[in-house]
């Protein structure tokens, strides 16, 4: 259990909520494991399934606490919201600032910010790590590169000029990713992005991961009253969650591309796990993908130190702590939209 940003975390398992007089109590069986003045909070995200009583969920939208449910493996459920707190504030926002051009940049240059900055860390942490196995010429060269174009993408005032130089950043990262796979080459190579469907073992890993991640950043954005389709770098389209899509960008390297060559490099998963369709496509069989999603929940539950609040939090709470970022900023509450910059 956690408070950030006046939200309360509550990730322990078995626990069940209650309120007593003012106070949130939380309770594993007949222990009182925390209290916390209902006043002092903003929100509560409840990860679990024995919930919460309603005498609380009623205080909650009484006192315009919002307070959602997510599954332990991040999939949001439900949430209760009082009136002044709810949704429809703060969604009305994120809907003007989504169709006001120089709002819309402002904060698709910070996720776009965000995932050159955590790309050229990327390479330079496996330099670190593993610099005689590595071309580290090439690999500084692109990271240079990359370097470069940080100012670029903060002074870009248009949606076209910045997805161009995004674009071109993943592409001279991408470049050198094959470089970062150490073990079993013959079956674990990466020459290029293919999706849908992934034409390789790597890219049938970095497929599957990006998916997860994407999920847990529409839960984030969900629970904290956001809504997950309503995008500012990708713009809106039927069924896509284009504003999960951009709090992920800047997660996709640290938490996604890490995990997939952390597999691959340790022999988590092998050839065997994988077949080819007669359309080319490339499949994961079940005991991959168990090995894939028991690897991704293990790597939620390591601590990071975050960035911007300089304290310790779990992995898997990232994307909620950047979604109450995000929904600051639209509420006004901070000046500019603080991205996740790993190091």
């Amino acid at each position: 259990m956690r408070k950030l940003l006046n939200t309360l975390f509550v990730t322990t398992p078995d626990t069940y909520m209650a309120l007593d007089g003012e106070n949130v109590v939380v309770y594993r069986e007949e222990e009182i494991l925390l209290r916390v003045p209902l006043h002092t909070l903003e929100s509560i995200l409840y990860f679990g399934y024995k919930g919460a009583s309603p005498a609380l969920m009623g205080a909650c939208a009484e006192r315009s606490v919002r307070l959602a449910f997510v599954t332990p493996n991040g999939r949001f459920l439900a949430a209760a919201a009082g009136k002044v707190r709810g949704n429809v504030l703060l969604r009305a926002q994120q809907v003007r600032a989504s169709d006001d051009p120089a709002a819309r940049v402002r904060f698709a240059r910070n996720f776009v910010f965000g995932k050159v900055y955590n790309a050229r860390w990327t390479l330079e942490r496996a330099v670190r790590d593993h610099a005689m196995r590595l071309d580290v010429e090439e690999i500084k060269k692109v990271s240079k590169r990359l370097a470069a174009a940080l100012p670029e993408i903060l002074a870009c005032m248009g949606d076209g000029q910045l997805r161009g130089l995004e674009g071109a950043a993943a592409e001279q990262y991408f470049s050198v990713f094959d470089q970062m796979i150490l073990q079993n080459k013959d079956s674990f190579y990466f020459h290029g992005r293919s999706r849908r469907p992934p034409l390789d073992n790597v890219n049938a890993l970095l497929s599957f991961v990006y998916t997860l991640l994407a999920n847990d950043c529409a839960a984030a954005l969900e629970a904290v009253g956001l809504d997950p389709y309503i995008g500012f770098l990708h713009r809106e389209k039927p069924g896509r969650t284009s504003l999960a899509l951009d709090l992920m960008e800047e997660l996709r390297c640290v938490m996604g591309d890490r995990l997939v060559l952390t597999l691959i490099n340790k022999r988590v998963v092998n050839e065997k796990g994988f077949t080819r369709q007669e359309s080319g496509a490339v499949r994961m069989d079940d005991a991959t993908r168990k090995a894939l999603l028991s690897a991704w929940q293990n790597r939620k539950q390591e601590t990071i130190k975050h960035p911007f609040l300089q304290e310790k939090i779990p992995w898997g709470l990232v994307p909620y702590v950047q979604a109450l970022l995000l929904a600051r900023c639209l509420r006004g509450d901070l000046d500019e939209y603080p991205p996740f910059l790993w190091k």
